[in-house]
């Protein structure tokens, strides 16, 4: 009975990677499968990303431009104004 089981793991196990060069190896097939992933997810939904892009990017300007507000009022040089 136990032989007819076709569950499980079948395949071969990974080869551990040694050492700094298996690390560096393997973090950038990490990085590269991650952007691959994004690049797929864009392709998909090009409305979605574009308007996440525009989004962050309008609320980066308003919190800089509120910073720079900020921090000009405290400045000691009063020949700006």
């Amino acid at each position: 009975m136990t032989n007819d089981l076709n569950a499980g793991f079948t395949g071969t196990p990974a080869e551990k990677k040694d050492g700094v060069r298996g690390a560096a190896r393997s973090a950038t097939e990490i990085a590269k499968n991650e952007a691959r992933a994004v690049v797929a997810g864009v392709a998909d939904h090009p409305h979605t990303a574009s308007s996440l892009v525009l989004g962050i990017g309008a609320l980066a300007f308003g919190m800089g431009y509120l910073l720079g507000r900020s921090s000009s009022g405290n400045s000691s040089y009063r020949y700006w104004r």
